[in-house]
């Protein structure tokens, strides 16, 4: 039986959606402008390689340090607060960035960058969550993914484009004039959604969530060194990290019995959610790493210039953004599980056929497989997202948002982290028993989409106990912990 159709959302909501959507936009497009850049940073700020991943190893750090606060900054202060903290640190960072005179200074641009950058998704998808009713989120959530995937498809295509005609500095100063628009836009029209809640910050819970998830996604991004997993920059952190992750963990639970955590666990009571979380770190974890080895193949084994691979792989991205409303819709007729059954076994196919490239593979195969990793990633995000996110209970929106954001960075490091330790210790044996670096690079490529393959099977596994449940009428008892019942959501904005 067909539910009836949800009202229209009412303006005033529709305007704060909105503008949270073209901000978010505007940092996710910020975070991979800067990937083809690299090489021109090392020569024109005259830094190794080892130096200049840093302004990728210190945003990912700085969001994963910031994301899990943010479940707290969401509770206590208002959207509006929260919405110009985050783009004003994009802000002054984009500025700070696009003017540097050195590396030094071009570093910590990137660090405020991502501070802001961290907040943004997280507060949208705990507003949309307040203002969207269940019926409609399917949709909604869609539109969310278009702005997901089109923004990182564009972003090293653009890039490109700016590279080979400008100078570096030119990335940031294009992005800054959309940011402080969206700013300006924000002020005049955004009313805030939800109401607070007199929570306090848990001075202990800070460090602790700093060191564990920023210690394991440092120890993570060092993985790729010529040490690997064994190496003490990686062994270290870990340890560091595990320990931390551990008392975090307890504390937690032990500030729960005064409804004052950081990062409110309890969302992990719902069924739904764990199962949602854990599909998506593993799809990110195979997804992150196949991203990075794609751009490597085409550069290095085919030849192909920054701008061609960006170009190469922008019709992936265009086509995420087409479907996923299509998507959405479908996923709230017909719910979620066959959507992402679907995804995860194109995305498993697709980085299994991936192994066997070569260098004169056609041009439209590579073009043919990456396509169907869009269409595969479109049918995955959006389902998985809203049913993760949808039974939890309005008080555990932000907190639910912030958990998922959190473990897909760590995850998404792990995956890269993984897969370039294992092409690089495959092309490095083979160098050493005396092959074509060609061949070595390219078998060492082989093993680690493979290996992507592998874990993205457990993704199909997953995706089979997903189901549709929404908040406040849950399909099963189990949706909601046994000591709590249905939580009204409250989705009238309050204050302007």
């Amino acid at each position: 039986m067909t539910a009836p159709a949800a009202p229209a959302l009412p303006p005033r909501d529709r305007a704060v959606i909105v503008i949270l959507l073209i901000a978010t936009f505007v940092v996710i497009l910020n975070e991979t402008i800067m990937n083809v850049a690299l090489p021109r940073l090392m020569t024109d700020l005259h830094v190794t390689a080892s130096t200049v991943q840093w302004l990728s190893t210190a945003f990912m750090l700085t969001m994963a340090v910031v994301i899990p606060v943010t479940g707290f900054l969401l509770q206590r202060l208002s959207t509006r607060t929260v919405f110009f903290a985050a783009m004003t640190l994009f802000s002054v960072g984009t500025l700070l960035a696009g003017l540097a005179p050195g590396f030094t200074v071009l570093l910590l641009a990137r660090v405020v960058q991502a501070s802001g950058t961290a907040i943004m998704l997280p507060l949208l998808m705990t507003t949309v969550l307040t203002l969207v009713p269940p019926e409609r989120r399917g949709a909604v959530m869609g539109t969310i993914s278009i702005v997901i995937s089109v923004a990182p498809a564009i972003g090293p295509t653009l890039s490109g484009l700016i590279l080979n005609l400008l100078s570096w500095r030119a990335m940031f100063l294009f992005v800054l004039p959309i940011a402080l628009a969206a700013l300006a836009y924000g002020a005049r029209t955004l009313t805030n959604v939800g109401e607070q809640r007199r929570t306090t910050l848990d001075l202990v819970s800070v460090p602790l969530a700093a060191l564990g998830f920023g210690g394991g996604v440092y120890g993570l991004s060092q993985a790729s060194g010529s040490g690997g997993f064994g190496s003490a920059v990686v062994v270290w952190p870990l340890a560091a990290s595990a320990l931390s992750l551990t008392l975090f963990i307890w504390r937690q639970r032990k500030l729960e019995r005064r409804d004052a955590p950081l990062l409110d666990l309890r969302a992990f009571r719902f069924p739904m959610f764990t199962v949602g979380v854990l599909l998506m770190m593993i799809a990110m974890m195979a997804l992150f790493g196949g991203a990075i080895l794609l751009p490597i193949y085409l550069q290095n084994v085919r030849g192909l210039s920054s701008l061609h691979t960006g170009l190469l792989l922008l019709p992936g991205g265009l086509l995420m953004g087409l479907l996923a409303p299509t998507v959405g819709k479908w996923y709230d007729r017909r719910g979620p599980r066959g959507l992402v059954l679907t995804g995860t076994a194109l995305m498993t196919a697709v980085l299994w056929g991936l192994g066997g490239l070569s260098a004169g593979t056609p041009v439209w195969a590579l073009l043919g497989l990456h396509l169907t990793l869009s269409v595969g990633l479109a049918l995955l995000f959006t389902p998985v997202f809203t049913s993760s996110l949808g039974p939890l209970p309005a008080h555990l929106y932000s907190h639910g948002s912030a958990i998922l954001s959190t473990l897909q960075q760590v995850a998404g490091a792990a995956g890269t982290a993984l897969l370039i330790t294992l092409m690089s210790a495959r092309t490095a044996a083979l160098l050493q028993d005396g092959a074509a670096p060609l061949l070595a690079q390219t078998a060492g490529l082989h093993t680690a989409f493979h290996v992507a393959a592998g874990i993205s099977l457990l993704s199909i596994v997953l995706a089979v106990f997903l189901r549709p449940a929404r908040q406040g009428e849950p399909h099963h008892s189990e949706d909601r912990p046994l000591d709590e019942a249905p939580t009204h959501q409250d989705r009238r904005p309050v204050g302007s």
